[in-house]
């Protein structure tokens, strides 16, 4: 009888030590974070988004119009970085659609603070900025984000010694190596500026040094829902025209300022969409996108 209790009531390996039977232990594996991303893990995902992007209409178009306002053949450029380049400029810039938002904070060039402000993001909301930055800290992070991914030759440019802009230096199969200015804010520049816009001449300053800066290291953790959100924003509008990503970036930051409400927002989007031609469905799909992400905004406040 003792017996019996005592089979019922110890644990199985015990009783098998007890016996001399050897035990084999199954290898614990190391614990997956379900709160966060490593870095490594979440530019992996951002380049596979960017492989499914290469077939969308509107950067076909967008890399056409590159290759015919630098006469260059397709051959020239790498379509795969063009691609890298356009999806971390209309992401990372500001009032880009991982709403960064210019401010002054008299940070040093690098992204550092951008990634300290990033890692306290549990919940991100449509209407509200992930982070705060000026504009070297804004062109530190999209060099360092583009080097990241494997596109080479991004620095810094500062066409005034209180402004920087990135720049992109190509060099062609044939010819002279072109600076392509990536402006990350849209400050000194009309709403007509935007990707390699002409209104800064990036050869006036002697070098442009590529960001190699490592600012945070692969194994850095982006807390999980901000990463889900960074990546279901590459979804809904990276497949957009750059009109329309342009007319976004202005009413973002109109929110993000105070100007306009969440509601005017969403309100501008719907009748933007109902004059878009049938033509441009991934403008109107995007439209529709933003009006209900502003809408539930609204509450969210």
């Amino acid at each position: 009888m003792k017996q019996h209790l005592l089979g019922a009531c110890v644990p199985l390996y015990l009783l098998a030590v007890m016996c001399g039977i050897p035990v084999v232990r199954a290898q614990q594996q190391p614990p997956r974070s379900t709160d966060g991303v490593p870095l490594e893990e979440f530019l992996r995902e951002v380049h596979a988004k960017a492989h499914d992007l290469e077939s969308s209409a509107s950067m076909r178009d967008a890399f056409q119009a590159f290759l015919a306002a630098h006469h260059l053949s397709p051959e020239s450029v790498r379509y795969s970085d063009f691609v890298v380049i356009r999806l971390f400029f209309e992401a990372a810039r500001d009032g880009g659609f991982w709403n960064l938002h210019w401010q002054v904070t008299d940070q040093p060039p690098n992204s550092d603070n951008i990634w300290r402000q990033w890692s306290g993001v549990r919940s991100p909301q449509p209407a509200r900025p992930t982070a705060i930055a000026e504009c070297d800290e804004l062109s530190a992070l999209y060099a360092f984000l583009v080097e990241r991914s494997g596109v080479r030759k991004v620095g810094l440019f500062w066409p005034y010694s209180n402004h920087t802009v990135a720049v992109w230096t190509l060099q062609p199969a044939s010819g002279s190596p072109l600076r392509i200015v990536v402006p990350t804010s849209q400050i000194f520049l009309q709403e007509t500026d935007s990707f390699d816009t002409h209104q800064f001449d990036p050869w006036k300053q002697k070098t442009i040094y590529e960001y190699t800066r490592r600012d945070v290291p692969d194994s850095f953790v982006l807390p999980g829902p901000l990463a889900k959100f960074f990546l279901q924003q590459i979804d809904t509008y990276a497949a957009a025209s750059d009109s329309m990503l342009q007319h976004l970036r202005y009413v973002r930051d109109a929110v993000f300022v105070g100007n306009w409400t969440p509601d005017q927002a969403a309100q501008d989007a719907l009748r933007l969409r109902a004059s878009l031609a049938s033509s441009a469905s991934a403008d109107a799909r995007t439209l529709q996108s933003f009006a209900e992400d502003m809408r539930l905004a609204r509450y969210r406040q």
